[in-house]
């Protein structure tokens, strides 16, 4: 069995509102020194083992569900685990 942890933000060149309006809130809050904040998707999926590659599948679900990869970008980690 496989833990995935997938992670989708805004690709640079697109504009996130929410996470202007959370700057704008840390700012309000005092802290200036904050750049940028970016808010963004993360999902924990658990993959049985098959004969298809894990990287496959995740991408699959990636591109065709979790994300729009017109305006976001993702990343994942794979991690093996243990069968009790």
């Amino acid at each position: 069995m496989y833990f995935v942890k997938v992670y989708v933000t805004y690709k640079d060149s697109v504009l996130d509102p929410q996470g202007e309006a959370v700057k704008g809130a840390v700012h309000r809050l005092g802290y200036d020194e904050i750049e940028e904040v970016r808010i963004g998707k993360y999902f924990e999926i658990k993959v049985a083992k098959s004969d298809r590659p894990v990287e496959d599948m995740i991408e699959e679900v990636c591109d065709k569900l979790l994300a729009n990869v017109n305006m976001e970008t993702y990343r994942y980690e794979i991690q093996a685990m243990e069968e009790v």
